[in-house]
């Protein structure tokens, strides 16, 4: 892999920087999280401007541009943006035949069957639906899910037709269970590596001009120290996420990519509320845009465990197979 981005992966991700800069940021998250809203008109402006369907328009005979896809994801993530990007850049493209029009949610059969609040499930047309030997697609109707009040910086539902929906849906096949797994680990890497970018980069900003005994808090090597050290973290899983991407989302690359972002989400979540005092943990301060979401990431399809149950399994098989 190039660690450099060649013209065309600089121009998508210029493009998509300067739409993110005017259609999402801190305070449309935290106005549009008042309320559980999710934001259909960045959603809207993304895929009119190519970017929602980038992984089939970039698609070379090696399969979806998955690489450029997790580029967009990532500054969606960045910028705060409330859209369920990882899941249509990134997932769909690699189990869904023909493209999905988003917003898209995904859970496995058994979050649906406990009720376990879904990340944009609330406001999703379609739901992908995983079962141990099948990846269902699901077209949603108003009132299969209501909202969830959450601060996870997400829009949260709950299933509210159960019956409907448990078992239905158009199958994908059994083909698709493994690359609909390995393309959620590799959206949740992602999405977390934006995340943390930006939370770190908040929190940078404040220890630059809050002072105390005369000095930046910023200027103490201590708190340099425990920054670079977050910093080391976000960039490991970066490149670990872009990687995996590059290589097609293959089960080891995706799964070594989420045990790591999602252990380094744990550090950069705990850092960047200690370096920023009390005010880290008041709503007024915009670092919970970023830092809550690190948390609901944390939770899905096993979190850090299961991402290296999957690695080991990927890498030295399972035991007594």
């Amino acid at each position: 892999m190039d660690f450099e981005l060649n013209e065309d992966q600089q121009a998508v991700m210029a493009a998509v920087e300067r739409l993110l800069a005017q259609r999402a940021g801190a305070t449309r998250a935290i106005a549009l999280n008042r309320d559980g809203a999710y934001d259909h008109a960045l959603q809207a402006a993304l895929d009119e401007g190519g970017f929602g369907n980038i992984a089939r328009d970039l698609a070379t005979a090696a399969g979806p541009a998955l690489l450029e896809a997790a580029l967009v994801a990532e500054a969606v993530a960045r910028s705060g943006g409330v859209v369920a990007a990882g899941v249509q850049l990134l997932v769909a493209p690699l189990v869904c035949n023909a493209p999905v029009a988003g917003p898209i949610a995904l859970c496995t059969r058994e979050e649906l069957v406990r009720g376990t609040p879904l990340r944009y499930a609330a406001h999703a047309r379609y739901l992908l639906v995983l079962h141990h030997d099948d990846l269902r697609l699901l077209p949603l109707q108003p009132g299969d899910f209501e909202p969830v009040r959450s601060s996870f910086g997400y829009p949260m539902g709950r299933a509210a037709t159960l019956g409907r929906l448990a078992d239905s849906g158009t199958s994908l096949g059994a083909t698709a269970v493994a690359r609909g797994v390995d393309a959620w680990r590799l959206a949740l890497a992602v999405e977390a590596v934006g995340t943390m970018e930006a939370a770190l980069q908040h929190t940078v900003d404040y220890l630059k001009q809050r002072r105390q005994f005369g000095r930046a808090i910023g200027s103490f090597q201590a708190v340099q120290h425990r920054l670079a050290l977050c910093a080391i973290q976000v960039e490991a899983s970066r490149w670990l996420a872009r990687e995996a991407a590059w290589l097609g989302a293959t089960t080891e690359g995706a799964a070594a990519a989420a045990a790591f972002a999602l252990q380094a989400a744990d550090l950069v979540f705990t850092e960047t509320h200690q370096l920023s005092g009390a005010i880290g943990f008041t709503c007024e301060f915009d670092l919970h845009v970023w830092s809550m979401r690190l948390l609901a990431l944390r939770q899905e399809l096993a979190g850090v465990a299961g991402a290296r149950r999957a690695l080991v399994a990927a890498r030295w098989g399972v035991a007594g197979a």
